[in-house]
């Protein structure tokens, strides 16, 4: 198990967000996406912060009641972003996961985004190998 990687299961095409981007604009991106969040990215594709659904359902409120789209991502992204890199293992990565931190982790080689990871991706490895430790010849 050790050596399953977080290469085999990352997902190449990450929802990203620009630091300058609306929140409306943002909301449209997870709306046509299968994630609530994701990183945000400056011109050299390097992440600079997260924006999760939390964070944008706190401003989306107000931009609701008021009908004011005043509020940009790095208004309500977290600077601080929990990574990892495609060569992190799947172990170490569940145990990251397990109290209280983040469901989606940006993955990151070279200073560069290359995919994310969610915890699905990681039950889905964990999965995989369970089912192989349990399948008899017949």
């Amino acid at each position: 198990m050790e050596s399953l990687k977080v290469k085999d299961y990352m997902t190449l095409q990450a929802v990203t967000f620009t630091p300058e981007m609306s929140l409306s604009a943002a909301l449209d991106k997870v709306m046509n996406s299968r994630y609530l969040g994701g990183p945000v990215i400056n011109e050299q594709k390097e992440v600079i912060g997260f924006l999760s659904g939390q964070d944008l359902l706190d401003k989306l409120i107000k931009v609701s009641y008021y009908c004011q789209d005043s509020h940009i991502v790095s208004d309500c992204m977290h600077p601080e972003v929990i990574s990892v890199t495609s060569e992190t293992s799947i172990i170490e990565l569940a145990e990251m996961m397990k109290v209280g931190r983040p469901k989606v982790y940006p993955v990151i080689d070279g200073g560069k985004l290359v995919g994310i990871i969610t915890r699905r991706d990681v039950l889905r490895a964990i999965g995989k190998n369970i089912e192989d430790c349990f399948k008899h010849p017949v």
